[in-house]
Protein backbone atom coordinates (compact mmCIF):
# COMPACT_ATOMS: atom_id res chain seq x y z
CA UNK A 1 0.00 0.00 0.00
CA UNK A 2 1.30 3.69 -0.90
CA UNK A 3 2.44 5.65 2.42
CA UNK A 4 0.10 8.85 2.24
CA UNK A 5 1.02 12.26 3.26
CA UNK A 6 -0.97 12.78 6.23
CA UNK A 7 -1.16 16.71 6.26
CA UNK A 8 -4.53 17.54 5.69
CA UNK A 9 -3.71 21.68 6.72
CA UNK A 10 -1.11 23.46 7.71
CA UNK A 11 -1.20 27.41 8.38
CA UNK A 12 1.88 30.03 8.88
CA UNK A 13 1.04 30.75 12.82
CA UNK A 14 3.80 34.05 13.11
CA UNK A 15 7.18 35.01 12.72
CA UNK A 16 8.93 35.89 15.97
CA UNK A 17 12.44 37.69 16.58
CA UNK A 18 12.79 35.39 19.91
CA UNK A 19 11.39 33.06 22.47
CA UNK A 20 8.81 35.76 24.40
CA UNK A 21 7.48 36.59 20.80
CA UNK A 22 6.97 32.61 20.30
CA UNK A 23 2.99 31.56 20.26
CA UNK A 24 2.21 31.34 23.80
CA UNK A 25 0.53 27.59 23.21
CA UNK A 26 1.94 24.52 24.43
CA UNK A 27 0.81 22.48 21.27
CA UNK A 28 4.07 20.30 20.11
CA UNK A 29 6.58 21.67 18.37
CA UNK A 30 8.80 19.59 15.62
CA UNK A 31 11.69 22.01 14.55
CA UNK A 32 13.88 22.25 11.54
CA UNK A 33 17.85 23.42 11.13
CA UNK A 34 20.29 23.44 9.38
CA UNK A 35 22.93 25.31 7.45
CA UNK A 36 22.35 28.26 5.58
CA UNK A 37 22.43 26.87 2.75
CA UNK A 38 20.90 23.13 3.00
CA UNK A 39 17.92 23.25 1.59
CA UNK A 40 15.55 23.59 4.67
CA UNK A 41 12.74 25.80 3.13
CA UNK A 42 12.48 23.38 0.04
CA UNK A 43 12.07 20.22 2.17
CA UNK A 44 9.85 22.00 4.26
CA UNK A 45 7.30 23.44 1.19
CA UNK A 46 7.73 19.28 -0.02
CA UNK A 47 7.17 17.97 3.43
CA UNK A 48 3.62 19.84 4.15
CA UNK A 49 2.79 19.67 0.21
CA UNK A 50 2.68 23.20 0.20
CA UNK A 51 4.49 25.04 -2.64
CA UNK A 52 5.61 28.56 -0.97
CA UNK A 53 4.89 27.72 2.91
CA UNK A 54 8.40 28.35 3.88
CA UNK A 55 10.18 31.40 1.67
CA UNK A 56 12.69 30.00 -0.51
CA UNK A 57 15.87 31.57 -2.15
CA UNK A 58 19.24 31.80 -3.98
CA UNK A 59 20.64 33.50 -1.48
CA UNK A 60 21.56 31.44 1.57
CA UNK A 61 19.92 32.69 5.13
CA UNK A 62 16.49 33.57 4.34
CA UNK A 63 14.88 32.27 7.35
CA UNK A 64 15.85 35.10 9.65
CA UNK A 65 12.91 34.49 12.18
CA UNK A 66 11.50 32.00 14.28
CA UNK A 67 8.22 30.72 12.04
CA UNK A 68 5.83 28.88 13.10
CA UNK A 69 3.57 26.58 10.88
CA UNK A 70 -0.04 25.00 12.41
CA UNK A 71 -0.39 21.85 11.03
CA UNK A 72 -3.65 19.44 11.18
CA UNK A 73 -4.75 21.91 14.37
CA UNK A 74 -2.36 19.67 16.44
CA UNK A 75 0.99 20.76 16.83
CA UNK A 76 4.00 23.20 15.05
CA UNK A 77 6.08 22.82 12.58
CA UNK A 78 8.83 25.61 13.32
CA UNK A 79 11.20 26.75 10.83
CA UNK A 80 14.17 28.27 12.81
CA UNK A 81 17.06 30.23 10.92
CA UNK A 82 20.34 28.34 9.43
CA UNK A 83 23.86 28.63 11.04
CA UNK A 84 26.78 28.68 8.86
CA UNK A 85 27.68 31.39 6.27
CA UNK A 86 24.37 33.56 5.40
CA UNK A 87 25.81 36.54 4.36
CA UNK A 88 24.63 38.71 7.38
CA UNK A 89 26.62 40.99 9.60
CA UNK A 90 28.63 39.10 12.62
CA UNK A 91 25.83 41.42 14.86
CA UNK A 92 23.45 40.25 13.16
CA UNK A 93 24.41 36.36 13.31
CA UNK A 94 25.12 36.44 16.78
CA UNK A 95 21.81 37.82 17.44
CA UNK A 96 20.21 34.77 15.61
CA UNK A 97 22.83 32.21 17.60
CA UNK A 98 21.55 33.57 20.87
CA UNK A 99 17.49 33.44 19.96
CA UNK A 100 17.91 29.45 18.52
CA UNK A 101 20.20 28.72 21.53
CA UNK A 102 17.13 30.11 23.96
CA UNK A 103 14.42 28.05 22.11
CA UNK A 104 16.28 24.77 21.78
CA UNK A 105 17.57 25.05 25.55
CA UNK A 106 14.03 26.41 26.66
CA UNK A 107 11.20 25.87 24.73
CA UNK A 108 9.45 23.32 26.72
CA UNK A 109 6.78 22.44 23.66
CA UNK A 110 9.90 21.57 21.59
CA UNK A 111 9.20 17.26 21.09
CA UNK A 112 11.62 17.17 18.32
CA UNK A 113 14.90 19.07 16.24
CA UNK A 114 15.40 17.83 12.78
CA UNK A 115 18.93 19.08 11.88
CA UNK A 116 19.33 19.07 8.26
CA UNK A 117 22.70 17.51 6.58
CA UNK A 118 23.49 18.37 2.68
CA UNK A 119 24.06 15.05 1.71
CA UNK A 120 27.12 15.18 -0.71
CA UNK A 121 28.99 16.98 1.00
CA UNK A 122 31.15 15.20 3.23
CA UNK A 123 31.23 16.30 7.38
CA UNK A 124 31.28 20.02 8.36
CA UNK A 125 32.43 21.31 11.39
CA UNK A 126 29.86 23.57 11.81
CA UNK A 127 27.67 20.40 11.49
CA UNK A 128 29.18 18.46 13.84
CA UNK A 129 29.76 20.92 16.27
CA UNK A 130 26.38 22.13 16.50
CA UNK A 131 25.38 17.99 16.92
CA UNK A 132 27.53 17.79 19.81
CA UNK A 133 25.92 21.09 21.22
CA UNK A 134 22.35 19.39 21.31
CA UNK A 135 23.74 16.46 22.25
CA UNK A 136 25.58 18.29 25.70
CA UNK A 137 22.16 19.78 26.03
CA UNK A 138 19.72 16.76 25.52
CA UNK A 139 17.99 18.04 22.93
CA UNK A 140 16.02 15.31 21.27
CA UNK A 141 16.69 15.30 17.75
CA UNK A 142 17.20 13.31 14.67
CA UNK A 143 19.58 14.16 11.41
CA UNK A 144 17.59 14.11 7.87
CA UNK A 145 20.01 14.02 4.67
CA UNK A 146 18.38 16.72 2.14
CA UNK A 147 19.71 16.60 -2.13
CA UNK A 148 19.86 12.61 -2.31
CA UNK A 149 18.36 13.39 -5.92
CA UNK A 150 21.99 15.41 -6.76
CA UNK A 151 24.15 12.15 -6.50
CA UNK A 152 23.84 8.32 -7.65
CA UNK A 153 22.57 5.74 -5.41
CA UNK A 154 25.81 4.45 -5.11
CA UNK A 155 27.33 7.43 -4.17
CA UNK A 156 24.00 8.11 -1.98
CA UNK A 157 25.61 4.61 0.41
CA UNK A 158 28.87 6.06 0.44
CA UNK A 159 28.10 9.09 2.14
CA UNK A 160 25.39 7.73 4.09
CA UNK A 161 28.32 5.47 5.47
CA UNK A 162 31.27 7.91 5.77
CA UNK A 163 28.73 10.46 7.59
CA UNK A 164 27.63 7.35 9.70
CA UNK A 165 31.46 6.07 10.44
CA UNK A 166 31.99 9.79 11.41
CA UNK A 167 28.79 10.28 14.17
CA UNK A 168 30.32 6.77 15.39
CA UNK A 169 33.70 8.60 16.68
CA UNK A 170 31.44 10.50 19.39
CA UNK A 171 27.95 9.30 19.61
CA UNK A 172 27.72 5.79 21.52
CA UNK A 173 24.21 5.06 19.14
CA UNK A 174 22.98 6.56 16.03
CA UNK A 175 19.92 8.81 15.87
CA UNK A 176 17.21 8.50 13.90
CA UNK A 177 18.48 9.32 10.05
CA UNK A 178 16.45 9.96 7.16
CA UNK A 179 17.45 10.40 3.52
CA UNK A 180 14.95 12.98 1.54
CA UNK A 181 15.00 15.39 -1.81
CA UNK A 182 12.42 18.06 -2.01
CA UNK A 183 12.82 17.64 -5.59
CA UNK A 184 11.38 14.38 -5.44
CA UNK A 185 9.84 14.12 -2.38
CA UNK A 186 12.00 10.51 -1.17
CA UNK A 187 12.02 10.25 2.07
CA UNK A 188 9.35 12.74 3.48
CA UNK A 189 6.33 10.79 4.10
CA UNK A 190 9.07 8.56 6.11
CA UNK A 191 9.54 11.82 8.02
CA UNK A 192 6.00 12.58 8.56
CA UNK A 193 5.37 9.40 9.81
CA UNK A 194 8.16 9.54 12.70
CA UNK A 195 6.95 12.92 13.13
CA UNK A 196 3.55 11.02 14.32
CA UNK A 197 5.13 8.46 16.35
CA UNK A 198 6.88 10.86 18.49
CA UNK A 199 3.67 13.29 18.62
CA UNK A 200 1.40 9.70 19.96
Amino acid sequence: MKKKNTIQSVSFEKSSQNIQQCPTSTMPEIAFIGRSNVGKSSLINAICNRKGLAKTSSTPGKTQLINHFLVNEKWYLVDLPGYGWASVSKTKKAEWEKNITRYLLERESLYCLFVLIDLRLPPQKKDVEFLDWIGENEIPFAIIFTKSDKISNNKIQTQLRMHKQHLLKTWEELPELFTTSSETKFGTIDVLQYIEKILN
